[in-house]
C-alpha cells in the first residue's frame, strides 16, 4: 500500500495521528524536502529508506514507490500541509491507478489552517465574508481562462493567496485592478506554524513594501479581506474595528434544532 500523507502545516507535532502511525510503520518514505519540516523522520524507524523528492522527477518517484510497493513494502508519500491544494498528487494517483497500484490519501492540516492560526483570525464573518478564495497569482504555472487574479479578487471574499509572496507588486496591482480598496487589511505569513513563523499586517496598498521591509519574498501566503479589520472592539493596530454580526448558531434569540430560543 502507498500511503500519501499530508505532514501538516509546518510545526512536526501537526500531522495528524494517522499520519504519524503510517511514517512510523514505513519502510520506504518520499518526502518533500524542500518543504515538509525535517523533524518529521525523526518518526521513521531506523531500517526505513528515505528518498527527498526534491531532487527527483514523477518517473523517478513513480518507480521508487511502486518498486517497494511491488516486495511488499509500507511506502509514505509525505506531502506538505494537506496534499490536495497544489500538491501535484493527481498525476501521482493517475499513474498508479495506470499501474494497478493501491493508495490511499491522509489529509493534514493546510497551511490557510496555520496561517488563520497566527493571525488568530476566523475567515468567514458574518455580515463580512462568507466565502474563501484559495488561489495564486500566475506564474511558470499559468492560470486557466477566469482565473486570473482580478476575476479571482472582485467578488470581495476573503482571499489566501499562494505561491506569490515573491511578486507582491503584481499583486497587489491585481488587487486594486479589480476594485478592492488600497486601504484593505492584508498581512504575510511566514511559514505558519514554524518556529520561525513571523505576521506582518500591512494592507493591499503597501504589500510590496512590507515584503521588502520584512525582507520575505518566499514561503509566504498572503490574506487579503475585511475580516482582517473586523473586531468586537479595537483592531490590532488600534483603530477603530469594522463591526461583524454576531453568529446566529449561539444567539439567544434564535432557535435550533438543539435549543429553543430564550429571549
Amino acid at each position: 500500500m502507498i500511503h500519501i500523507v499530508g505532514a501538516g502545516s509546518g510545526a512536526a507535532d501537526l500531522i495528524t495521528l494517522r499520519g504519524a502511525r503510517l511514517l512510523r510503520a514505513a519502510d520506504v518514505v518520499v518526502w518533500a524536502g524542500s518543504l515538509v519540516n525535517p523533524e518529521l523522520l525523526a518518526e521513521c524507524k531506523e531500517s526505513c529508506v528515505v528518498y527527498d523528492s526534491a531532487h527527483m522527477t514523477l518517473e523517478e518517484v513513480l518507480d521508487v514507490m511502486c518498486a517497494a510497493d511491488a516486495r511488499g513494502e509500507e511506502v509514505v508519500r509525505l506531502h506538505t500541509g494537506d496534499p490536495c491544494l497544489y500538491g501535484a498528487i493527481q498525476e501521482q494517483m493517475d499513474a498508479l491507478d495506470a499501474r494497478g497500484v493501491d493508495y490511499e490519501v491522509v489529509p493534514g492540516v493546510s497551511s490557510f489552517c496555520g496561517a488563520a492560526a497566527a493571525l488568530r483570525q476566523e475567515y468567514t464573518l458574518p455580515g463580512i465574508s462568507q466565502s474563501v478564495v484559495i488561489t495564486r497569482l500566475s506564474g511558470r504555472t499559468p492560470m486557466p481562462a477566469g482565473e486570473g487574479m482580478r476575476t479571482m479578487a472582485e467578488s470581495g471574499s476573503t482571499m489566501v493567496i499562494f505561491l506569490s509572496s515573491g511578486m507582491l507588486a503584481e499583486l497587489s496591482a491585481e488587487l486594486l485592478a479589480a476594485g478592492r480598496s488600497s486601504d484593505e487589511p492584508a498581512a504575510l505569513v511566514y511559514k505558519a506554524t514554524w518556529p520561525e513563523e513571523r505576521v506582518v499586517r500591512c494592507t493591499v496598498g503597501t504589500l510590496a513594501d512590507a515584503g521588502a521591509r520584512e525582507g520575505i519574498d518566499r514561503t509566504a501566503l498572503v490574506v487579503v479581506g475585511r475580516v482582517l479589520g473586523a473586531r468586537g472592539g479595537l483592531a490590532h493596530d488600534g483603530a477603530q474595528a469594522e463591526p461583524y454580526e454576531r453568529s446566529k448558531l449561539y444567539d439567544p434569540s434564535f432557535a435550533t434544532g438543539y435549543r429553543k430560543a430564550s429571549s
